[in-house]
């Protein structure tokens, strides 16, 4: 068997608030597959979003350890971090983080600008994939709201990421463009050989992965 692409050992991570500490994670544990599609599910304030980041390297653990790919994320300097969450990592979130001043085809181009290697016609041709060919030139502010979630998937495929990570990427739309969303990230991920990490409150999304995993209580249920 092979490697797992992504290993959690043991993550715990809580938060303070006023005099109360809430723990969040509570000791997580878990493996993903290359190529898998596993969706987070849980109650709102379960944990599934701090989880999510804390696997991709944006959210640091108080204590467990994240590896991807072999290698110890919390271990590097943060620079280093930043570079491999560039360079190997995709991200898809809930309200798009698109720059309005950007048209659809500088959004995507961003991520490759930071690691100075954007290339205009491929960041071209993740829009025609997304559906987005005729839209290049479009401010979001003149796209819908599904039309900017395809722009901000386009954007995560830009440096050919091995893994995408999804914090809600249907929440801000209705039912049925999401449903459209979810399809085209689902297929993008299978066609592309990626793997995907998906939070959702939607157990009907939720079904259509390879694994869910529920988060009750900071732990996986």
């Amino acid at each position: 068997m092979p490697h797992p692409q992504l290993v959690a050992h043991e993550l715990r991570r809580s938060f303070q608030i006023g005099p109360r500490r809430i723990e969040v994670l509570r000791g997580v544990s878990l493996e993903v597959r290359h190529g898998e599609s596993i969706f987070l599910c849980g109650a709102s304030g379960a944990g599934k979003t701090t989880l999510l980041y804390t696997l991709a390297g944006l959210e640091r653990p108080e204590s467990g350890e994240v590896e991807f790919e072999g290698q110890k994320l919390y271990r590097r300097g943060e620079s280093t971090l930043a570079q491999l969450r560039n360079q190997k990592m995709g991200f898809v979130f809930q309200g798009y983080f698109l720059l309005p001043e950007l048209t659809a085809l500088e959004n995507v181009m961003l991520p490759g600008m930071i690691g100075r290697c954007a290339a205009r016609e491929a960041c071209a041709k993740s829009l025609e994939a997304v559906g987005l060919g005729g839209r290049l030139n479009h401010l979001p502010p003149e796209l819908s709201g599904g039309e900017q979630q395809r722009v901000a998937i386009a954007r995560a495929l830009t440096n050919d990421p091995d893994i995408i990570f999804a914090d809600e990427p249907t929440g801000n739309l209705d039912s049925r463009t999401g449903d459209a969303i979810m399809d085209l990230l689902l297929g993008l991920a299978k066609e592309r050989n990626k793997t995907l990490v998906v939070v959702t409150h939607d157990n009907n999304l939720a079904r259509r992965g390879n694994r869910t995993l529920r988060i009750v209580d900071g732990l996986l249920a």
